[in-house]
């Protein structure tokens, strides 16, 4: 009897004062509402630190490993996403391909020398009156801490970051230009088939498991005590950077909203799970998926995100480029070093280039700074091997999760720029 009266509810139109349910409402009663990407995230921080402070050693190290395999896993995948969807976003480009591929250049490495600049100009401001030599000692003490994983697998990628990047270059290009006159679509549709499988290995494997890579995170930095130290010392430093950096995602999507006459104060909300994202795995090219799903909702086009995303999340450093300024800055007046703004600017100007090079997993800016480092500090102080260079290092890391955001989220600003551009030259 039950099994007809439920049977009989879902054939008979809703009726008010029967009783009756539509089919969309019995489809909606079996439904589970899910728990959401950013809520997961936050989690994923909070366990990270309740597992650094309270657990002991072996479980710490239990999860440092699962997140390192993990790790290992996305940046094996990193270059086959990038080459993929920047080589499909650039092929669906019928019109103004290499322009808009210029363009993309452009707004980037200008947006990247730009926050430079103007976080030496703040920083030079505003460090000399808080900054305390007594720092250097504590901060080095921290350098080497970490929790060390009960082992760790070592998967050497198919290609480098910067290779993927210039390969989809020569792909895409070719194919936007070629398709359809001197060659047929069997390598476009080979491609398109492969960006499909990265689609499913992303919404499957790697999305679902970003929480545990955070937690991992946050596992190692609370643990080893590195971050609460540097916090404890460079507390008005790191409050400085911070505010530099959502300073400039508001001038950006300011900028951005105004071109495309858009409301930034929406662009900002939508940003939100994508800068959720970076902070927590401190990896502009872990956060691709989910700031794809953020410029979908700003409205950006499925060709132009697919290749502006994971193409900014590689040459676009203006958050790691502020950070990496504003840390130099502070250890050369903790240790009486000269600097300027001549000094400075080609410093920014050659790294923002071989930042490029730079892999999309935490550290990987600084990593690629080190260096270029003697052109701030003198041939001596800027021996990557040396105690200041460590010291930057130590103190990068700590804000580098607030960098990794602030690039990721401009990326953003800038699919929408060019996105804009995209419909008003190239299809009005």
């Amino acid at each position: 009897l039950a099994s007809f009266r439920f049977r009989a509810m879902l054939a008979e139109p809703s009726q008010e004062g029967t009783g009756y349910l539509k089919r969309e409402e019995v489809s909606s009663m079996g439904k589970k509402k899910k728990l959401g990407l950013v809520p997961k995230l936050i989690i994923g921080i909070i366990l990270g630190i309740l597992i650094g402070s309270f657990c002991p050693e072996i479980v710490c190290r239990i999860v440092v490993t699962a997140s390192g395999l993990f790790s290992t896993f996305l940046k094996f995948v990193i270059p086959m996403m990038i080459l993929a969807y920047v080589t499909m976003g650039i092929a669906d480009l019928s019109q103004g391909a290499g322009k808009l591929l210029a363009i993309t250049a452009g707004l980037s490495y200008g947006s990247t020398l730009i926050a430079g600049s103007c976080a030496f100009l703040v920083a030079i401001t505003l460090f000399p009156s808080f900054m305390d030599a007594s720092a250097l000692e504590q901060i080095a003490a921290t350098a080497g801490n970490s929790v060390a994983s009960l082992f760790s697998i070592s998967v050497t990628p198919i290609l480098d970051t910067l290779a993927a990047v210039l390969l989809a270059f020569i792909l895409g290009l070719s194919l936007s230009a070629m398709k359809g006159k001197e060659i047929g679509d069997t390598l476009y549709n080979a491609i398109k088939d492969f960006s499909t499988i990265i689609d499913k290995v992303l919404h499957v494997a790697i999305v679902p498991l970003l929480p545990l890579y955070i937690c991992g995170t946050f596992v190692d930095m609370t643990h080893s005590g590195k971050t609460f130290v540097i916090l404890g010392i460079l507390w008005k430093v790191f409050l400085v950077v911070i505010a530099m950096h959502l300073l400039y995602l508001v001038f950006a999507f300011v900028v951005a909203g105004g071109i495309s006459h858009k409301n930034p104060v929406t662009l900002l909300k939508n940003q939100i799970p994508g800068y959720t994202t970076a902070l927590g795995t401190q990896s502009s090219a872990a956060t691709i998926p989910v700031n794809l799903q953020c410029a979908e909702a700003d409205g950006i086009s499925q060709e132009i995100r697919n290749f502006v995303v994971p193409l900014c999340a590689n040459i676009h450093m203006a958050g790691s480029m502020m950070t990496i300024t504003s840390c130099a800055t502070a250890v050369c007046l903790m240790n009486d070093l000269p600097i300027s703004l001549a000094t400075v600017v080609p410093f920014i100007a050659t790294l923002g280039i071989a930042m490029v090079a730079s892999p999309g997993a935490p550290g990987g800016s600084i990593m690629t700074a080190l260096p270029f480092l003697y052109m701030v500090f003198g041939p001596e102080a800027g021996d990557v091997n040396g105690p200041i260079c460590a010291i930057m290092v130590a103190l990068y890391i700590t804000q580098d999760s607030f960098g990794t955001a602030c690039n990721v989220s401009g990326d953003n600003a800038i699919g929408v720029i060019v996105d804009t551009i995209n419909r008003k030259l190239f299809k009005a």
